[in-house]
C-alpha cells in the first residue's frame, strides 16, 4: 500500500493525536461491551506475504485463514464479484472467519456516487453470499473526491441497502480541512450507522482524525517498513484499550506496509501484546518455518 508513503518515515511523528471531542460519546452508548475483535492482513497472495506461507501450500486463502480471523479483502475492488465467487471464498474458511470486502471501483472510481443503483444492488446481493462471514463492507473514495460533491456521498449513504454494515473511507484532505463538512459527513455517518474509517499512514496524518462514528473502530495502519511500525502498534493498543473501557463494541484492525513484507509480522506482534493486555486468546500468526521475515 504506497498511499501516503514517504521517503524518510524517520522524519515523521507518528505520535497518534488525541480523541475527537464527540469519540467517548459514540463509545458509550454502547451498552453490550466488547463483542468482536477482526485482526488481519490486506492481501492472502504468496507473492506479497513473503515467508508467510510454508512450502508447498496449495491453497492460499485456506492456510491464511488458519492464522488469522479475518481479511481486509481488495480483489473485490477491481472487479464485481459473483455470488458464486463469493460462496467459493466462504467455504474456504472456519466458521468465526470474517470478511470486509471493499466496494467495486465502478461505484467509488469509475462512476463516482453518480447512477450506482445497479451496481450497488449487484454488489451488495453478492456480499449476502458471505452470510454470518460477512463482516463489514466498506467504500474508499477516490483522492479527488471533494466536499463539493457532498450531496453524492449523501445520497448514496441515505440508499445504502440497511441490513449491510458499511464503513467509508474519505480521503481527500479538504474533508477533514474543513470544520464544519467533517462535523456535517460525521453526523450523516452516525445517523445512519456508518463507520468512519481511521487511516494510519506516514504521509497523510490528517486521516487520522479519530472521530468515531459508531461505537465500531475500522483502522486502516500502514506500517512504513520501519522499526517504529512496532512502537506505533503499542501505541494503538494503548488508545483501543482505553475506547475498549468507554464502550468500544467491535475492533476490525488490517495491516498494510508501504511495501508488502511482513504484515504477519506486525500483526503477530500486535495480537500478541493484545492477548497480553486483554486477555483474549486471539490467534497469534506464525511465519513458515525456517522463514527469515523482515520488515525491511
Amino acid at each position: 500500500m504506497k498511499f501516503g508513503q514517504v521517503e524518510d518515515p524517520s522524519q515523521i511523528d507518528f505520535t497518534l493525536p488525541k480523541d475527537h471531542s464527540e469519540t467517548k460519546k459514540i463509545l458509550s452508548r454502547n451498552k453490550k461491551g466488547l463483542e468482536n475483535i477482526s485482526i488481519g492482513c490486506a492481501k492472502w497472495n504468496k507473492t506479497d506475504l513473503k515467508g508467510f506461507y510454508p512450502k508447498g501450500t496449495k491453497d492460499e486463502l485456506t492456510y491464511y485463514a488458519t492464522q488469522f480471523n479475518s481479511i481486509e479483502l481488495n480483489a473485490t475492488f477491481y472487479g464485481m464479484p459473483t455470488p458464486e465467487q463469493v460462496i467459493t471464498w466462504a467455504e474456504k474458511t472456519p466458521e468465526n472467519f470474517k470478511f470486509f470486502p471493499k466496494i467495486t471501483n465502478t461505484v467509488s472510481h469509475f462512476r463516482r456516487l453518480i447512477d450506482v443503483t445497479e451496481p450497488v444492488t449487484q454488489f451488495s446481493t453478492s456480499m449476502m453470499n458471505f452470510g454470518n462471514k460477512l463482516g463489514m463492507v466498506f467504500l474508499q473514495l477516490h483522492d479527488n473526491f471533494k466536499p463539493k460533491d457532498y450531496d453524492r456521498l449523501e445520497k448514496f449513504v441515505k440508499d445504502w441497502p440497511e441490513e449491510i454494515p458499511l464503513a467509508i473511507e474519505l480521503r481527500n484532505t479538504e474533508w477533514f480541512t474543513n470544520e464544519e463538512i467533517f462535523n456535517t459527513t460525521c453526523e450523516l455517518f452516525e445517523a445512519h450507522h456508518i463507520t468512519n474509517i481511521i487511516v494510519d499512514t506516514a504521509g497523510r496524518r490528517d486521516m487520522l482524525h479519530m472521530r468515531l462514528t459508531t461505537p465500531n473502530a475500522f483502522i486502516r495502519y500502514v506500517g512504513a517498513n520501519a522499526e517504529s511500525d512496532y512502537e506505533r502498534l503499542d501505541e494503538w493498543l494503548e488508545r483501543l484499550t482505553k475506547w475498549k473501557k468507554e464502550g468500544l463494541r467491535n475492533l476490525y484492525f488490517f495491516v498494510h506496509q508501504n511495501i508488502e513484507k511482513a504484515s504477519p509480522l506486525l500483526s503477530a506482534h500486535f495480537i500478541q501484546k493484545m492477548n497480553e493486555e486483554w486477555k483474549t486468546d486471539l490467534k497469534v500468526p506464525e511465519m513458515a518455518p525456517g522463514s527469515t521475515g523482515t520488515l525491511f
